[in-house]
């Protein structure tokens, strides 16, 4: 197994890490949404790294294709359902970006089976990105307040990088999509 698919791996195994400590009430305090944090931190870097390392010296593999994509829906599924259940996030906004991903995953099934490749667009990746913003501040806001001038920081923060990332969400699905639409269609 080579080093971009090793990191893969390691991002799937921090995942029952994080959501016990983001979970779990073992009287750490705010230590254990800041356990829980650092590791979403280091999964996510993780992402970034293997598809760098993968692409620069050529290690991208199947195993690869596959199993990066599901990794990275399983970190922020796995972190967002959490969150949910910390009641941080509203369960309908969950939903919203987890059927996008399905819907994107399916298009992408179809799109393979006609060797066609859908790429990363832009908005999926900002859409990525505040999602991931959004994530860490939620994860914050579990362990700390930063108040100023009586409202907490943190908090609203979280809730804008949260609402953006719904946006960018529904953005890049449309933008999908519109774009490939083709894929749709019945071949001969």
């Amino acid at each position: 197994m080579n080093l971009p698919n090793r990191l893969t791996m390691f991002r799937v195994i921090l995942i029952p890490f994080f959501v016990f400590f983001l979970l779990a009430d073992i009287g750490l305090g705010a230590i254990a949404p800041i356990l829980s944090l650092i590791i979403f931190i280091a999964a996510s870097l993780t992402d970034m790294l293997d598809g760098k390392i993968a692409r620069k010296y050529n290690l991208v593999t199947n195993f690869g294709k596959f199993m990066d994509p599901l990794a990275d829906k399983l970190l922020v599924c796995s972190a967002l359902i959490c969150l949910v259940e910390l009641e941080k996030v509203p369960s309908w906004i969950v939903i919203i970006i987890i059927a996008r991903e399905f819907i994107i995953s399916g298009f992408r099934l179809i799109a393979a089976d006609h060797s066609i490749v859908i790429a990363a667009s832009m908005w999926g990746k900002f859409k990525t990105a505040f999602q991931m913003a959004a994530i860490i501040l939620l994860i914050l806001d579990c362990a700390w307040t930063l108040p100023v001038g009586g409202i907490n920081i943190i908090h609203v923060l979280a809730e804008i990088a949260l609402y953006a990332a719904l946006v960018l969400t529904v953005i890049s699905l449309i933008d999908y999509l519109a774009k490939n639409r083709g894929v749709l269609k019945e071949q001969d």
